[in-house]
């Protein structure tokens, strides 16, 4: 008989009828697909709970308990990593990255849980990386005793592990707002967490008030948690109605500032602590961009400093450079000052909520008095598990030749534990631990000090009894508890906190635009500003009847600028404070651009870069001359005009700026003229100098002009170099 041939699965599937088409909805599909992922990452991953730990860090942390390394030596960071892949499946990086920020090294923990020996990178660096887990050493810090208090009483839940081969904590048992001492970021779905960390002497401080006085106003409490306080130091920046916000609410921004140090001698800014919430490798690109586009001139070099000394990043600064000023400057453009954004989500039995910082403390007290009463029912239950075999003890005392006469006539070893219940009238148990003690212990001594072990253990069930009658008491051992812990960890406040009336206000200039000009200053007090570009396609001035051009050189418009007045003043200005023109235009008029006094007139106008360093040469009508340094006109506030620039004692009717040699042709009224170098002239460091004699001039003569020459016009004019003093040379007009 043949055999009947087989469909293929693809045959059989065309004979099947056709399924009939169900629509899905989305948001069916987002319930029963991603809404467990959701809840996962909330609740196992990225939200902390009331002991201030997510999943990763307690894992971390109670496998190094179970290992024993609360005490003895430290063990190799690669075998805690391993033990810890029993509780926390994800990977070996995962878990050697969580134990770095936990340990004394890391630097981002104001109570590190860790005691770490080898190389940890830095908290305040992205790039110093950690040593691998083979090099790097651990054991769990003393200061972990407060966060496994009661943890072997039954004071929290257990739950099975991933793979149900042990068990795990639910919670840990932390003796203090965990919570709140160590910071905790944690980025779920949907949600995120961003705790701060406070100081552990005020928030032991302040839970203690609020134990005491439930009641207790907001603002009192308030003045006892002063603010944040971080591991890396600085300044935090402390607002009040803001402080309050995030006090009663969880959410909202704290401003924070780096904290830094003038060397003098080096002239040099060392940037000692920065906010937490940022990094140095930031800082040095936010430096090198305002370096790049010239907006920070000051400084003339910058580098990171961080050695085994801590952590420094230096700037070297321009001479005449305030450095209060720059920094206030930097604080303004960097991240040197940067807002650290708070927002309490905590999870509170298996549910995500946002407190303030009040509603955690409560929660947390919450949280606190459980651990103790279920630390007492266990106490408690253990001393009556005792106290009943010292009571089965005590029957078998009241006629101890009857217990040994009952053993030692009973045939069977089985029969003894019976024999002793029906003789004694004791359960069991009782019988169990009377048939257990040696022969050597039936003396006077050991029977005496059991049935006073009664006694203590009769008083020491009753106080507990009494404490799990009352809360009062269990909140009285955690009032203790905490003064204990303060007094046995508390550290002065790193981060130290000042109000915006201690920031010195400064207003930063817009970033000035740079290219190339031409600068022209007129006889009238005209100055014009003409782009080189504009410049090429007409070079023909329009001037004033009776004008003319006194002085243009190259500039660019970053430039400032000086113009001395006939009052002996100078006012300050910039080349970017003047519109870019024509060459056809007149320009602006100085006197009323800058706001002169009245019949007040620019005999001298001389440009300058903030970092220049030189002198301005000044020439009078008296034919005396003098050297004034630049830095004398520098001024450390925006201040737009300086009396007393120059001497009056004769009219000025010359001034440059001497950077090097400056070859100056001066012309008396009688006609004569005189070639001086500047490098002739005496540097003076009073601004109203009246200088020295360079052209000797005869009664009623004075001088007329003074101009610069350079090139090949020294060697045509070299005949009226003179020994100074000197009446010059008879003057040909070229």
């Amino acid at each position: 008989m043949a055999r009947k041939k087989k469909n293929s699965p693809a045959e059989e599937s065309e004979n099947l009828p056709e399924a009939e088409a169900r629509p899905q909805y989305i948001t069916d599909t987002i319930i029963t697909n991603y809404m467990p992922y959701v809840m996962s990452v909330i609740v196992s991953r990225a939200i902390p709970e009331i002991d201030g730990f997510k999943p990763s860090h307690r894992k971390l942390l109670y496998t190094m308990y179970k290992m024993g390394l609360m005490k003895g030596q430290r063990t190799k960071s690669a075998n805690v990593v391993g033990q810890t892949m029993r509780l926390n499946p994800h990977g070996d990086m995962a878990i050697y990255e969580t134990l770095v920020r936990l340990t004394r090294g890391h630097d981002a923990l104001l109570h590190p849980f860790i005691d770490s020996k080898g190389s940890f990178g830095k908290h305040y660096s992205s790039d110093m990386a950690f040593a691998a887990s083979r090099y790097t050493e651990v054991k769990l810090d003393p200061f972990c005793n407060e966060i496994f208090s009661g943890i072997d009483k039954n004071a929290v839940d257990f739950m099975p592990n991933y793979d149900n081969t042990m068990e795990e904590p639910v919670l840990l048992p932390t003796a203090f707002p965990n919570i709140l001492v160590s910071p905790n970021l944690g980025i779920a779905v949907g949600m995120a967490s961003k705790i701060c960390s406070f100081n552990l002497g005020e928030i032991c401080d302040g839970t203690v008030t609020l134990i005491k006085r439930p009641h207790i106003d907001t603002e009192m409490l308030m003045d006892i948690i002063k603010g944040p306080d971080f591991s890396c130091g600085g300044y935090y920046v402390y607002d009040r109605n803001k402080y309050k916000e995030i006090f009663e609410t969880g959410k909202g921004s704290l401003k924070l500032r780096a904290k830094y140090e003038y060397d003098k001698e080096e002239n040099c800014i060392n940037i000692i602590e920065i906010p937490y919430s940022t990094s140095i490798e930031i800082i040095l690109k936010n430096i090198a961009d305002l370096v790049k586009n010239q907006t920070l001139k000051e400084i003339t070099d910058f580098r990171d400093e961080i050695d085994l000394s801590g952590f420094k990043l230096t700037l070297d600064l321009k001479k005449g450079v305030d450095p209060d000023a720059l920094m206030a400057k930097l604080y303004k453009l960097t991240k040197l000052e940067d807002n650290f954004e708070c927002n309490f989500n905590v999870l509170i039995n298996g549910t995500p909520e946002q407190l303030g910082v009040r509603g955690i403390l409560e929660e947390w007290i919450k949280f606190r008095v459980e651990c103790l009463r279920r630390e007492t029912e266990f106490e408690l239950e253990k001393v009556n598990e005792k106290l009943h075999l010292l009571e089965g003890l005590a029957r078998i005392l009241l006629d101890i030749d009857k217990a040994i006469k009952i053993i030692r006539e009973t045939k069977n070893d089985k029969d003894v534990v019976p024999n002793l219940m029906s003789g004694f009238d004791i359960d069991k148990t009782q019988a169990e631990f009377v048939a257990d003690i040696r022969l050597r212990n039936l003396n006077n001594e050991y029977l005496i000090a059991r049935t006073e072990e009664i006694s203590q253990l009769t008083e020491t069930a009753l106080m507990l009894k009494e404490r799990l009658g009352s809360e009062e008491k269990i909140k009285a051992i955690i009032v203790d508890q905490l003064k204990e812990i303060k007094k046995k960890y508390q550290q002065n406040r790193k981060t130290e906190i000042i109000t915006e009336k201690d920031i010195a206000p400064l207003e930063v200039a817009p970033t000035v635009e740079s290219y190339k000009c031409k600068i022209y200053f007129t006889d009238k007090g005209y100055f014009k500003k003409v782009k080189l570009t504009s410049l090429r396609m007409n070079d023909d001035h329009s001037l004033r009847d009776g004008d003319s051009i006194i002085s243009e050189e190259e500039s660019d418009n970053t430039e400032l600028l000086l113009f001395f007045t006939d009052k002996g003043q100078v006012y300050k200005s910039s080349v970017a404070n003047f519109e870019p023109t024509k060459a056809s235009s007149m320009g602006d008029y100085v006197p009323s651009k800058l706001g002169f006094e009245e019949n007040e007139k620019v005999v001298a106008a001389v440009s300058y870069r903030e970092e220049d360093e030189g002198n301005i040469v000044f020439v009078f009508k008296n034919g005396k001359g003098v050297k004034v340094p630049l830095d004398c006109y520098k001024t450390k506030t925006n201040r737009r005009k300086l009396t007393s620039a120059f001497s009056t004692a004769s009219e000025c009717v010359f001034a440059a700026l001497e950077k090097q040699e400056v070859n100056i042709l001066m012309v008396s009224e009688n006609g004569r003229a005189l070639l001086v170098s500047s490098s002739d002239i005496p540097l003076k460091t009073t601004r109203t100098s009246a200088g020295v004699t360079l052209m000797t001039l005869k009664a009623k003569n004075y001088l007329e002009r003074a101009e610069t020459v350079d090139g090949e016009r020294i060697k045509e004019l070299k005949k009226y170099k003179k020994n100074l003093p000197s009446s010059g040379a008879a003057y040909t007009k070229e």
